[in-house]
């Protein structure tokens, strides 16, 4: 990996920077590899306990801890997540560990026991949006925005994964968000950026990497943050960050934070693990973080926190009255989901549920804004009948006592490519299929045969003879 002499030059006086260690961690073939667990499907006591022996399963025992989150864990080494089905069945997230800072500057600055409303204005394709919900308060709602449309739907497949009721998928320009002035607590933007951070994962990123394009960044960046600064509450918090080693793109952006937009940078508190630089920023000595594969086990990143101590008025927005479910499609669907804490409605050609303490946020969004995914979606009524959505099985609201139908590792990876199954359920209809436990999707078991209704556009592609990790 050669990395260009202008950007290693533009680096030199930065804070934490030093050349030979950063290119030779740069030069070396070896990898870091990171996942962060989903708290509400999989728990670090979890273990094999059905089925036939997987020939992938990731040894907890082996799992060494990312420092700054409680759900992050190092592998000792990369195995093939595409054919692990506990990954399909949303139970864990392979993540950089670095990324996964931004847990320390939302336990540290946010008050994670109250419900919040929080935005993550560049969320595909999902990490840090999975990693926000399972800090918040259950009560909380979560925004996921991303203005790449064609972005939305991996972003919509990994909330989906994850199983929760109270995240918002929307598709908007950050200028869509000043309809909604102080309606956030708290404002996540990992900014779109020069990539630097990422090019030991990339190599393409070095042929893209010019001064010329960081400088772009830098305005694309201010840009952002100008057109979605109005929707957060005063005192609000913003968390910024990018992958990116460029201070054009990080200590400068902090400046020009304080010194424009009038936000109060604020400070991470206690011991920060080994090898996470602090710097501050030129003019205004905003403090933030950076991160140098050559000093902890991740990629590049940055991270900076503000308070926002300027904000108007809150507007009164008004409310839409989306379409509930009439008393008798409630009752049909009434078996298939957990309906305590929740209401219905008719949204994109189907069933959603969305929590009852949420309703008002839903139907305040609906009109303003370009709403992607939103709650759970249930599914659809034909002939007096649920045809259930992939999502309910995927979701938190499914009962215990919907039928199912268990599989070994052979049989889920012919599920989660779509191929017939090799079993014979035990009742007839509509049924979960799961695999230790862990629900993957539907099934319909007619009299003569098994049809499959994994979706097409996530099942697996790549045919299984890749070697696993024990």
């Amino acid at each position: 990996m050669k990395l260009p002499e202008a950007f290693l030059e533009s680096l030199e006086g930065v804070a934490g920077f030093e050349r030979e260690p950063f290119v030779a961690v740069h030069e070396k073939e070896e990898g870091v590899t990171s996942i962060r667990i989903n708290p509400a499907k999989w728990t670090m006591g979890d273990t094999e306990s059905t089925g036939s022996p997987s020939p992938f399963t990731i040894d907890h025992s082996r799992l060494t801890p990312v420092p700054w989150s409680r759900y992050g864990f190092y592998l000792d080494k990369r195995p093939s997540f595409t054919f692990d089905p506990l990954f399909h069945a949303g139970c864990y997230y392979v993540q950089e560990a670095s990324s996964m800072f931004l847990e320390q500057a939302l336990t540290q600055l946010a008050d994670l026991s109250e419900p919040l409303t929080v935005l993550d204005l560049c969320a595909a394709p999902g990490g840090k949006s999975t990693h926000i919900q399972s800090l918040l308060h259950p009560a909380s709602l979560l925004v996921s925005n991303e203005v790449i449309k064609s972005r939305n739907p991996v972003l919509i497949d990994n909330i989906v994964k994850w199983g929760s009721s109270n995240v918002f998928v929307t598709n908007n320009d950050p200028k869509a968000f000043q309809k909604l002035p102080g309606y956030f607590d708290v404002m996540v933007v990992d900014a779109p950026c020069s990539g630097s951070g990422l090019f030991r994962k990339d190599e393409s990123a070095i042929a893209e990497w010019s001064p010329n394009n960081v400088v772009l960044c830098s305005q694309r960046q201010q840009r952002i943050l100008a057109d979605a600064l109005p929707a957060l509450k005063e005192e609000g918090l913003l968390v910024y960050s990018t992958c990116s080693y460029s201070t054009e793109e990080d200590e400068a952006i902090m400046d020009w934070l304080v010194l424009e937009m009038e936000m109060e940078n604020v400070a991470l508190a206690g011991n920060l693990a080994d090898g996470i630089v602090a710097t501050t920023s030129p003019t205004t000595k905003a403090a933030g973080y950076r991160f140098y594969p050559d000093k902890i086990r991740g990629e590049g990143f940055f991270l900076s926190c503000f308070r926002k101590k300027i904000g108007g008025p809150q507007a009164r927005l008004k409310v839409s009255k989306p379409e509930l479910l009439p008393a008798r499609e409630k009752k049909i669907i009434g078996e298939w989901v957990n309906e305590t804490g929740m209401e219905f409605f008719r949204f994109r050609n189907g069933i959603i549920a969305v929590p009852a303490h949420r309703v008002n946020d839903f139907a305040q969004l609906l009109p303003l804004l370009n709403l992607q995914y939103a709650g759970v979606a249930v599914g659809q009524i034909l002939k007096e009948k649920l045809v259930p959505e992939h999502a309910l099985a995927q979701s938190l609201l499914l009962p215990e006592t919907v039928a199912a139908t268990d599989l070994d590792y052979a049989a889920a990876i012919r599920y989660l490519q779509r191929q017939d199954l090799p079993v014979v359920p035990q009742t007839l209809g509509w049924q979960v299929v799961r695999y230790e436990t862990k629900n993957l999707g539907w099934i319909n078991a007619l009299k003569n045969r098994v049809n499959n209704y994994y979706p097409k556009e996530i099942r697996i592609l790549k045919q299984n003879n890749t070697p696993f990790a024990k």
